[in-house]
């Protein structure tokens, strides 16, 4: 079941203005600021300006415009800080992947050697 989008998540109101953050990108689809808890030298927050509260909802609900300028977005932002090998860029869908904030959002970890997704993989 799709959780309903709630407007006064963290990222909304970071969105509006209502709360700070150190802002890198304004974009027309999406913002693009600092992590107040990195987990790598370089963490950044990816968030679509629309009301989405996951992937899936995003790509169920985001028109093909809204979706093709978002990732053409990210792609000139990457470009521009010259970030063009060693990221990842990760989204969290739901509780169980660890999802803490129902406003869709992608974590780009940069800036250092990354080591594996999972402490202990499974062999």
């Amino acid at each position: 079941m799709m959780a309903l989008y709630d407007n006064n998540n963290p990222f909304a109101k970071i969105i509006r203005g209502e709360i700070p953050c150190d802002m890198l990108l304004e974009g027309t689809y999406c913002v693009i600021f600092h992590d107040i808890n990195p987990q790598a030298k370089g963490h950044l927050l990816i968030v679509p300006k629309g009301f989405y509260t996951n992937f899936e909802d995003f790509l169920t609900n985001a028109d093909e415009t809204e979706i093709l300028g978002f990732f053409k977005e990210v792609k000139e932002f990457l470009n521009k800080q010259n970030i063009k090998d060693g990221f990842r860029i990760i989204t969290n869908q739901g509780k169980d992947a660890g999802q803490e904030i129902e406003h869709l959002h992608f974590h780009l970890l940069y800036g250092e050697r990354l080591g594996s997704l999972k402490e202990n993989p499974i062999s």
